[in-house]
């Protein structure tokens, strides 16, 4: 289990997750390491959306997280560069009320991670009547 399933509250579900691209192994940086930096950056990043909020984790050491309510995320901006597109990777920008601003770069499929948010968000906002 990984941080996301780890603070999961009562009845919360994870609906979609998300993972860095490949594409961080082809970095400058990752060719100095060998691949050791951008495979523990990959093993140790979570991003998921559940059925209450947007979570997210990067690190092992020193951790960065992100947990906001579905009800306060007021949009989820996407960069992609013409790479990100071919490959399927790009950036996300999660703006949250109260001036919340958050980007994280490289994930997989960040138009999936934006439609899923939206989603979400949507079944919060109107409930299927009982």
């Amino acid at each position: 289990m990984g941080y996301v399933e780890d603070n999961l509250s009562k009845d919360e579900r994870v609906l979609y997750r998300a993972h860095l691209h490949w594409v961080l192994f082809l970095s400058f940086k990752a060719l100095l390491t060998l691949f050791l930096s951008p495979m523990i950056q990959r093993w140790t990043s979570e991003f998921a959306v559940t059925n209450r909020r947007v979570v997210i984790k990067l690190g092992l050491i020193s951790r960065q997280t992100l947990e906001l309510s579905l009800a306060k995320v007021e949009s989820i901006g996407v960069e992609q560069s013409l790479l990100g597109r071919i490959f399927g990777y790009g950036t996300i920008i999660v703006i949250g009320t109260g001036g919340t601003r958050e980007r994280f770069d490289q994930i997989a499929n960040p138009l999936g991670f934006r439609r899923a948010v939206m989603d979400a968000s949507e079944s919060v906002s109107s409930p299927r009547a009982a």
